[in-house]
């Protein structure tokens, strides 16, 4: 495998105090706010004990966490740190040194009608007992689940009348009101929502922030503006200034509204501000940028009238005229008149796209928003109130024309253009930034943001550039065209999946951002561009070409017999990409084991699933057939059948990892790897169709295993799921790992994936190699 590393001269220019990235001057990293503590550790949250109560059939289980700061060193069971004592409705009933759970039985009189509270136990300097602070008292839930009760939006129509209805989509979790408990970050999906290469009108999307109890704090309507779909809205919840509240941030439009809400009803609404230049261009919170099929079509006629005017025409990098780019007998006069350029419109839409494919009926093309501003908003974790708003970069420069939306033989506008992916990333190794991109397929664009309490700043942009086209109609004339050789991150081009991870790959105490098959270093430079040769079978043999685009990633320590994180990832390139999945090394890039399918390779995971040292790895393709088995962290088929490909959850006591299926209207449930049935999630489903995504799956409550949420079939709560499988293992909360946490931020983008922390954790974990946690929590 050949790998692109990055110019070593970027870390000389970006100290130096100015960054030339993707062709762009960026100014100088800022310094970011010191709202940590002083500590010097990883900006983290301040969190309370989460303890939880739940009623079983032997009595009742309880669950709590043991904090990242709290961590002395290692066991041979688990991480060192203070015992606990357990308190029943006021008495202590018991110490835990071993784990961080308790099952009060029925027998030693535990009753779901008690009160139950925890408190660490440590000794003074001569030995003594010294018991720290409670937990506040908690009563057992009825059941392994808490129901948060939602406000499901009202039902609504199209512009044609079309009925749209709601359910709860993807969630997410963070301190928004600074008082050490999780706030859950909702988002709504109207019954229709597109993906970005499907034409016509959808329902408003709406973000709703709830306490646990189910209380509202603030509900977003993104408006008219956004489009629903999962590659439109992504939200990351964190505490980027580490004023101890998290922030929400978006993008969106004139006309996204946040409503603040108390008692449970609707308090004050306020629009998100819009800019003074869309101010005086008669832009208002009443703006409708969307496209009916005619407002498309007119579209075209003022692009064709332009033609001559493209900039790429005017240099001779694309065809004269546009009977040139479709190579038919030249028609007419340029610059194209007002009725040349409809009657060329019409030929184009009813005869030359449908001869392409018969999927190109553009003639219906409406729903798409492609003009109008675009914004990136910080709103307040607590009230939901706009901290500030900026452009949305990059623009979409066009409507995917230059993206390759009219390139190849189903034409797409607005597809490739519109695709959006968001997380979080410890820059610098001790602050967190945001991170906001647009395009995958062909142009990546990534910018990285920090914001100080009042204002967002841009740490960095990564951009790709546009790809060469000598014709953005025909993707016949733009094979073997070479990317501008002197722009290092057009190796990004083709790169991106539907998500990116946020990993220390190289060892330096700074998070990298993982691109799918590229990877930026933290300061925004090429780290790497994966590539391979083509084997037998595929469309070249004995080419080199890049790994491509992919649906799924996963980022961790895979094999802990080496040193370093790995890569799991699947591609959809087919004939012609190296791999239909592959393990690659996350410092270089370089492939350690992969399988060429042929095929669209669409689904991948890992997890502890089998007894085998390290995690096991696995895909499959559309169809469901299996790519190449289940496979061992070293590549070794273990059994040609493999589990499912939906998410993972840490639910066992074992350390071994579940499997959570069930899509569309089956009920989901939480299985091993082998298939066996360890829950039944009853009265409930997944999310984002075939995918069979959980809303949230993370380490909310209790111990350091993750809790599953998901929607109740009616939307009317979302549910939480704990394990009440009694553990030996004491390891704390997952959130205190930073990559973990980054991860559980960026879980909720488009197509969902799970959260890993930054070392290996598995059912043979070597705990004296678990880093101890250095964190500071204001």
């Amino acid at each position: 495998m050949r790998t692109t590393r990055r110019a070593v001269g970027a870390v000389a220019a970006l100290t130096a105090g100015v960054l030339a990235v993707g062709g762009l001057p960026a100014t100088a990293q800022p310094a970011h706010p010191g709202g940590a503590g002083g500590g010097g550790g990883v900006q983290l949250e301040h969190l309370d004990r989460g303890l939880v109560a739940a009623s079983t059939s032997e009595g009742v289980f309880l669950s709590w966490r043991l904090l990242g700061d709290e961590v002395t060193g290692h066991t041979a069971t688990g991480m060192a740190g203070p015992d606990f004592a357990v308190y029943r409705d006021g008495r202590r009933i018991a110490t835990v040194s071993d784990s961080t759970n308790y099952l009060d039985t029925k027998a030693a009189g535990g009753t779901a009608t008690s009160r139950y509270a925890v408190a660490p136990v440590t000794e003074d300097k001569r030995g003594r007992e010294k018991v720290g602070k409670r937990s506040p008292a908690v009563t057992a839930w009825s059941d392994d689940f808490l129901d948060v009760p939602l406000n499901k939006p009202a039902d609504d129509v199209t512009p044609l009348g079309e009925p749209v209805t709601y359910s709860a989509n993807d969630a997410s979790v963070a301190d928004l009101d600074g008082d050490g408990a999780l706030e859950i970050v909702v988002k709504w999906y109207p019954s229709r929502a597109k993906d970005v290469s499907q034409k016509g009108y959808t329902g408003n999307t709406y973000v709703d922030a709830y306490e646990l109890d189910g209380t509202q704090l603030w509900r977003v309507d993104m408006g008219v503006n956004v489009r629903s779909g999962a590659h439109y809205t992504q939200f990351p919840v964190y505490d980027f200034d580490g004023d101890g509240t998290a922030e929400v941030m978006m993008k969106t439009a004139p006309g996204t509204k946040v409503t603040t809400y108390r008692h449970g009803k609707p308090a004050n609404a306020r629009y998100v501000p819009i800019s003074k230049a869309d101010k005086k261009a008669g832009v208002t919170d009443d703006s409708d940028f969307r496209w009916s099929a005619a407002d498309y079509a007119d579209h075209l006629v003022e692009l064709f009238q332009g033609w001559t005017d493209e900039p790429e025409v005017r240099s001779g990098q694309w065809p004269a005229t546009l009977e040139d780019a479709f190579g038919i007998e030249q028609r007419y006069a340029y610059p194209l008149s007002a009725a040349d350029a409809r009657e060329l419109v019409d030929y184009y839409v009813d005869e030359w796209a449908p001869a392409r494919s018969d999927r190109n009926d553009l003639r219906t093309f409406d729903g798409f928003v492609l003009t109008g501003p675009e914004y990136l908003t910080v709103f307040d974790g607590r009230s939901g109130r706009p901290l500030d708003t900026v452009d949305y970069e990059p623009g979409r420069t066009d409507d995917g024309l230059r993206w390759g939306d009219y390139e190849w033989t189903r034409v797409e506008p607005g597809n490739r253009v519109d695709r959006f992916l968001s997380g979080v990333a410890y820059l610098d190794g001790r602050h967190p930034s945001a991170i906001f991109a647009r395009g995958y397929y062909t142009r990546a664009a990534i910018v990285a943001y920090d914001w100080d309490g009042r204002h967002l700043s841009t740490r960095w942009t990564a951009d790709s550039g546009f790809k060469p086209m000598n014709n953005p109609f025909l993707d016949a004339d733009n094979k073997g065209v070479q990317p501008d050789p002197g722009n290092e991150l057009t190796q990004l081009w083709g790169q991106g999946f539907h998500s990116l991870s946020a990993a220390d790959v190289d060892g330096d105490g700074r998070q990298e951002i993982v691109y799918g098959a590229a990877t930026l270093d933290d300061d925004g430079t090429l780290l790497y561009s994966s590539s391979d040769t083509l084997p037998e079978g595929s469309s070249n043999h004995g080419a080199t070409a890049n790994l491509g685009h992919g649906d799924a990633m996963h980022v961790t320590d895979v094999d802990p017999s080496r040193p370093g994180l790995e890569i799991w990832t699947c591609h959809e390139g087919g004939a012609g990409v190296p791999y239909g999945s592959v393990l690659r090394d996350a410092a270089t890039g370089e492939a350690l084991f992969g399988a060429f399918s042929g095929k669209d390779t669409g689904r991948c995971l890992i997890g502890d699933v089998d007894p085998t040292p390290g995690i096991e790895v696995w895909a499959s393709m559309p169809d469901g057939t299996d790519a190449s088995g289940l496979l061992s962290a070293t590549g070794t088929q273990l059994r040609a059948t493999t589990p499912g490909t939906n998410q993972s959850v840490r639910w066992a006591a074992d350390g071994t990892t579940q499997i959570v299926t069930g899509s569309r209207d089956e009920t989901p449930r939480i299985v091993d790897g082998d298939g066996t049935v360890r829950r039944t999630l009853d009265g409930t489903r997944a999310n984002n169709d075939t995918k069979g995504n959980p809303s949230l799956v993370a380490d909310v409550l209790g111990d350091w295993r993750e809790e599953v949420l998901v929607p109740t079939t009616d939307s009317s709560a979302l549910r939480v799921y704990t394990s009440t499988e009694v553990s030996g293992t004491k390891m704390y909360t997952l959130l205190h790992d930073p990559q973990y946490r980054a991860e559980v931020a960026r879980q909720q983008t488009t197509y969902n994936q799970p959260s890993y922390p930054g070392f290996y954790l598995a059912s043979d974990t070597d705990w004296s190699q678990v880093p101890v946690p250095r964190l500071s929590t204001r």
